[in-house]
């Protein structure tokens, strides 16, 4: 942990302040979160880069400043309920499990599930739950959920996780082209799942979500 301080410390000033992320809880939160044991022994001295780096079965790990982006924009204060899409290595879910009271994480891989669950055991992370399927379902026995975070990207919003954010909540996805998207910030203002507001938050290339209301592979 020692070895990598230096780097975090790095990554926070120079690829999140410098860039504008200015929530102390989040700063605060991936300052400490060891990124390094996420990635593979090889390539965890770039593990502070900000940079995104594979992570196996064609995934891949988020470059820091958009993990510090789209976690600030859940706007989480600690008592929240969060939905991810998306678990990869576990990196951003560790992250959320600092900041709310409960994760809820979905990964379509079982092989990347299970490493990551591993990981998130050895940190002592208890207030996560993963499970493997079809993320752009959602996880309808746990809604409403108060922020809900998609970290691959999609065709279009899925009607699913509309419908199970809370009013007030704030569901963050990537959504575009297979080459290109733009990262939108989802608040729904009312019972109706069409009443809400939507932000570009900046462009960016997420991996595809694969699924019923996403790509279909």
């Amino acid at each position: 942990m020692r070895r990598y301080s230096k780097q975090r410390t790095r990554m926070i000033n120079d690829h999140l302040i410098a860039r504008g992320i200015t929530d102390e809880r989040v700063l605060k939160t991936m300052a400490t979160v060891p990124r390094h044991l996420f990635v593979d022994e090889g390539i965890q001295d770039k593990a502070y880069s900000d940079n995104p780096l594979p992570i196996g079965s064609r995934q891949t790990i988020s470059q820091p400043y958009i993990v510090g982006l789209m976690t600030e924009a859940l706007e989480l204060k600690g008592t929240e309920k969060v939905l991810e899409i998306g678990t990869g290595c576990g990196y951003q879910t560790a992250v959320l499990a600092e900041l709310a009271e409960q994760v809820f994480s979905i990964e379509r891989i079982a092989s990347l599930a299970f490493r990551a669950q591993k990981i998130l055991d050895l940190l002592h992370y208890y207030n996560i739950l993963i499970r493997v399927g079809d993320g752009t379902y959602g996880w309808s026995e746990e809604a409403p959920f108060d922020a809900i975070i998609t970290t691959a990207g999609a065709p279009s919003i899925p009607e699913t996780l509309k419908e199970q954010l809370a009013v007030g909540g704030r569901l963050v996805i990537p959504v575009g082209t297979r080459s290109s998207q733009e990262l939108l910030k989802i608040t729904r203002l009312s019972e109706d799942k069409e009443d809400v507001k939507i932000e570009s938050l900046c462009g960016c290339r997420f991996v595809d979500l694969i699924g019923e209301y996403g790509w279909k592979g």
